[in-house]
């Protein structure tokens, strides 16, 4: 055998790295791409070990403020609790782009985009339903609450998974389909006498200071405020550079526009700062001036034609008066108090910024309309300007501005040129307004974005600007705002997510509910005479025992008026139709069935099983109004409290007695 000779050249090296690189491959695939996975765990570690440290400081902070009664005190660890806050806001959201690796549909991925402002979810604390569920179960409903320990764990992982939702549509349907479970909670176990006892903590999404409450109705509102923060994440998220992504984020805030509306109608004595109606009233017009904001960025894309089209130019400047207006009415919601102690300080020199900026990029537009156009064209831009410039929204007659824009080129450009000193003054406003809150981030597109649009305007102006120019330059009057397409605020639409009522096997809501009170009798055994079994049934789930035939074998077993069917031959029938029971009661034979039924009783008296009590057959009258008939069907309205419609029953029909053999 002869050795195989050895390799120590200058290629050697060469050799042995591409010798492992495939090894690598072989073994477990690009050694690049396991470099930048395990880069990638290492920053995901990172971070969840920031998240940690914070929730520790959190809890801390938590227990200070709660303790302590000290009134300066509790200032301070309230603005450490905010620090706090803002800080795992700013983890989380780092947090998730990394699960998702990366931001690929976030704005700018397809060019430069003025950030929005998205609002963080309220956080909240783990809850144990199983004991209060259980004995509520037992103790109303008379069924054993144990067997219903799978229907209970169903509700604790929803709650759970909403806790954290992903930033998608699949989050959203996630967050609906939890609220719709808690409206059909809030039907089946609570009353105005009693609750579920349960204490639901919360933290606010502004401050972090934590809030508890026990009522269900506020872990529902807290809850649908996370439902209109998640579309404010989803809108930021949005490409806005492109038609279909201004569209969608323009929808997006909408949707949570509509949330917060929803939520300040429905919903009253919050215990937290960030749902009091002052607070959800700016956080909607927040929403619909960012609304407005991607409305005007859908407008402004077709960018190549726009600067030849005078009548495009007039409507964008008016489209971008309407948005500077939008937010300047925010900032004067933001400075009223209490908003103004608790709304951050980076939102409101936002909402400055961009009050500034998109008032100069109404100038900027007006200029370009005046001097964009052809001389030949001026003619048709008069008429044109009469139609659309003059105008304006929501004014009344007497108030509207008579703007006229001049006919000769030569005050055309002159106009158009005080314009444009009103668009630079405006831009530089807007980059020192930002320079004094500037965002603790390595990229800063709004920054990118004001300096770009003061170069565009100073490059027009130079065009403009001619060596002979010794007039007195006139005044750019203001521009009237006004819209196209205003933004309709649109509430979440809860009827698209189909739920299943959780603890359906207690029987129809509109009996089984803790607001009634009922009895179960039986089983009672009941025999088939020559007349049938003496009663009369009506209606569905459950099915009414309309009448009872005095000295028939109905009344002989103590059934009575008003009963509703529960059971038949030991079978569960809460949710059977009216031709069901009666198809099981026909194939009976003389021997007879057992029933079980339940019996409405006043309210002082709680429900038990056992021998006949009086019907308070003034509530039985109900079954006039009908009652749901599925449990996978029905889906609850979208409100923290609501009324169900009525549906007419089925008319009863006697029973006969089965053919003689």
């Amino acid at each position: 055998m002869i050795p195989e000779e050895r390799r120590d050249g200058p290629g050697a090296g060469e050799e042995s790295t591409r010798l492992q690189a495939a090894d690598s491959v072989r073994k477990g695939g690009d050694p690049l791409a396991q470099m930048q996975r395990g880069r990638l765990q290492s920053r995901r570690a990172r971070v969840h070990q920031q998240i940690s440290k914070e929730l520790r400081m959190r809890a801390g902070a938590e227990n200070l403020y709660r303790a302590t009664s000290n009134t300066r005190v509790r200032e301070t660890v309230a603005l450490e609790l905010s620090y706090v806050n803002s800080s795992l806001q700013l983890l989380k959201e780092e947090l998730e782009e990394l699960d998702c690796g990366g931001d690929t549909d976030g704005p700018g991925s397809g060019g430069i985009a003025v950030p929005l402002i998205p609002l963080g979810l309220k956080e909240t604390q783990e809850l144990d339903w199983s004991t209060a569920l259980r004995e509520l179960i037992s103790g109303h409903f008379g069924e054993d609450g144990t067997t219903y320990e799978a229907e209970i764990r169903e509700l604790s992982n929803l709650r759970q998974a909403m806790r954290t939702p992903s930033r998608s549509e699949a989050g959203l349907e996630l967050l609906m389909s939890y609220y719709n479970q808690l409206c059909l909670l809030d039907a089946r176990f609570v009353s105005p006498a009693r609750g579920l006892g349960l204490l639901f903590h919360w933290y606010d999404s502004l401050t972090g200071v934590p809030a508890q409450q026990r009522s269900l109705a506020f872990e529902k509102g807290s809850v649908l405020f996370n439902i209109g923060a998640l579309h404010t994440q989803i809108g930021a998220r949005q490409d806005r550079t492109c038609p279909g992504g201004a569209s969608c984020a323009a929808e997006a805030f909408q949707r949570a526009a509509g949330a917060f509306s929803l939520l300040r109608e429905k919903f009253s004595q919050a215990p937290s700062p960030d749902m009091s109606p002052a607070s959800l009233c700016v956080l909607e017009q927040l929403m619909t001036a960012q609304a407005q904001e991607c409305v005007f960025e859908g407008l402004s894309l077709p960018a190549p034609a726009a600067p030849h089209d005078c009548l495009a130019q007039l409507r964008l400047a008016q489209e971008a008066a309407q948005v500077a207006a939008e937010y300047e009415q925010v900032r004067r919601a933001m400075a009223q108090p209490p908003v103004r102690d608790y709304v951050p300080f980076a939102w409101t020199t936002l909402v400055m910024v961009k009050a500034e900026h998109f008032r100069a990029l109404a100038h900027f537009h007006m200029a370009t309309a005046l001097c964009g156009g052809p001389v030949a064209a001026e003619a048709e831009l008069l008429v044109r300007e009469q139609e659309v410039f003059l105008e304006p929204l929501d004014r009344p007659e007497p108030q509207r501005p008579a703007l006229a824009l001049p006919q000769e080129p030569e005050e055309r450009r002159k106009l158009g040129k005080a314009h444009l000193r009103r668009a630079i003054l405006g831009q530089e406003a807007a980059l020192r307004l930002h320079a004094v809150g500037r965002a603790l981030r390595r990229l800063d597109p709004l920054q990118a974005v004001l300096a770009q649009a003061l170069r565009r305007s100073l490059a027009k102006y130079s065009e403009l600007d001619l060596e002979d120019d010794f007039f007195e330059a006139p005044e750019a009057p203001d521009i009237p705002p006004k819209t196209y397409q205003r933004p309709e605020v649109r509430a979440p639409s809860f009827s698209q997510v189909k739920v299943a009522d959780i603890f359906h096997r207690l029987g129809p809501l509109s009996v089984f509910s803790a607001k009634n009170r009922w009895r179960l009798v039986g089983p009672v055994h009941v025999t088939r005479g020559e007349g049938g079994f003496g009663f009369t049934l009506r209606g569905d789930s459950p099915v009414l025992i309309a009448a009872v035939i005095p000295g028939g074998h109905a009344a002989a077993a103590g059934l009575q008026e008003g009963d509703y069917i529960v059971s038949v031959g030991g079978q569960p029938c809460r949710w059977w139709k009216h031709a069901e029971v009666v198809a099981r009661l026909k194939g009976v034979g003389e021997e007879g069935v057992s029933l079980q039924v339940a019996t409405l009783l006043p309210s002082a008296e709680p429900p038990s099983t056992g021998d006949r009590r009086p019907a308070l057959r003034g509530l039985l009258r109900n079954q006039e109004r009908g009652w749901e008939s599925a449990p996978t069907r029905g889906s609850p309205r979208p409100l923290l409290g609501w009324s169900r419609k009525a549906k007419r029953g089925k008319t009863g029909a006697r029973l006969s007695p089965a053919p003689q053999p």
